[in-house]
């Protein structure tokens, strides 16, 4: 079946899948935000936090309640108070660095609370509120930026697998996972997370290639911040990433990343096709990265404040707090709980950074070589012997 014969068959599945968002337009990098402009996209809930119908979407969000809604509410604020707990702790030399997800917390709270226990997920770096959604401990996540160790937690515990640093090749396990549970005859789904840099990397269309020609149940989410550290992401396509999955032959959707609704109906609808044997997805969810791309990047030199100022009026949070204000489903005693259980969070998250032992700085020579060798021997000695001149006093 070619591609043509399968958009025109089911139109979400295609570049026409119609917007509740605007017009739409072609917005260029830096300037389309800035100028009210909106590129083609699914979204439940504006800006201003109120809640708009999609008649494709509306259904799996329709049976919704306010705690549910609250709840997400909740995942969003102490994610963002965790992330800002763990910048400072960078800036205060405890961490040797930090991915902040400032910006993006619709985007991974919405996709993560669309998942089941049985589904498996494949993150970067930078899914720290998929993580929450996953009950892995905050404190785990850190411990890989102190370099105290690999990962810190059991992927079997919770799906969840460890970050990834090396970009676009989790994408790659999760193919493979996923035609495995298949073979299995599980009913689970498999979910890849990467950015809208690593979509340009030869590994992620290998993915998409035997996604789409054994049926993989996985689900493709990119989360579109617009930048690939300083690189903009018109110097990476020249279409919206999600069209690039009907070259594949598989359906792609743009989602509003700044609307957690949005961003759990699509997920969910994605996660649905998978695990009833339609295979693969993409899920590009629009969204912006409104900290820098690492604690060592300075994101002043190659964009502008206007941009910035643009997608803050877009936060997630604030567009749901409008919405349950407006709705009657939150009161100020709500937000002020809240306001205090972050705290709380923000307190143990760097109390336990800082009472994390030092690792062992022989660990390094282990492993290298199954059966031993003599020149790690040597350099094992050597680094023993530099260790030993800071106690007696002889190291500079």
């Amino acid at each position: 079946m070619t591609v043509e014969s399968t958009a025109a068959r089911t139109p979400r599945r295609s570049a026409s899948t119609k917007s509740t968002a605007g017009k739409r337009t072609t917005a260029k990098k830096g300037t389309g935000a800035a100028q009210g402009t909106e590129p083609q996209l699914v979204q439940l809930l504006t800006p201003e936090g109120k809640r708009v119908k999609n008649a494709e979407y509306d259904e799996y969000v329709a049976a919704i309640t306010p705690e549910e809604l609250r709840g997400l509410y909740r995942d969003m604020v102490l994610t963002r108070r965790f992330d800002a707990e763990a910048t400072a702790l960078q800036r205060q030399g405890e961490l040797g660095l930090w991915a902040s997800l400032l910006g993006q917390e619709a985007a991974q709270i919405g996709s993560g609370r669309a998942l089941r226990d049985d589904d498996y997920v494949f993150p970067t770096y930078r899914e720290h509120g998929v993580a929450w959604c996953r009950g892995v401990d905050p404190t785990n996540l850190l411990g890989m930026f102190r370099g105290v160790n690999n990962g810190g937690w059991d992927p079997n515990g919770n799906n969840f697998h460890l970050y990834t640093i090396v970009i676009g090749s989790q994408t790659l396990h999760a193919t493979g996972y996923a035609m495995g549970i298949a073979k299995d005859g599980a009913d689970s789904a498999v979910i890849a997370y990467f950015g809208d840099g690593a979509s340009s990397q030869g590994d992620v269309a290998e993915s998409f290639t035997f996604s789409a020609v054994y049926n993989a149940p996985v689900v493709f989410f990119c989360q579109n911040n617009q930048w690939a550290i300083s690189e903009p992401t018109e110097k990476q396509t020249r279409v919206p990433l999600y069209q690039r999955a009907q070259g594949f032959g598989f359906p792609g959707v743009r989602v509003d990343g700044n609307d957690v609704l949005a961003c759990l109906a699509v997920t969910k609808w994605a996660l649905e096709r998978a695990r009833g044997g339609e295979g693969p997805t993409l899920v590009e969810a629009y969204t912006y990265r409104m900290g820098a791309h690492t604690t060592s990047d300075d994101p002043s030199r190659y964009r502008g404040d206007e941009e910035r100022l643009a997608w803050e009026a877009k936060d997630p949070i604030l567009r749901l707090r409008r919405y349950l204000e407006a709705s009657n489903h939150a009161d100020e005693a709500f937000f002020a709980e809240l306001e205090t259980e972050s705290e709380t969070l923000g307190r143990r998250v760097r109390e336990a950074v800082r009472a994390m032992p030092d690792p062992d700085h022989f660990a390094i020579f282990e492993n290298v070589y199954a059966d031993g060798h003599a020149l790690v021997d040597e350099e094992r000695a050597q680094f023993a012997a530099y260790q030993a001149s800071f106690a007696d006093g002889q190291g500079d």
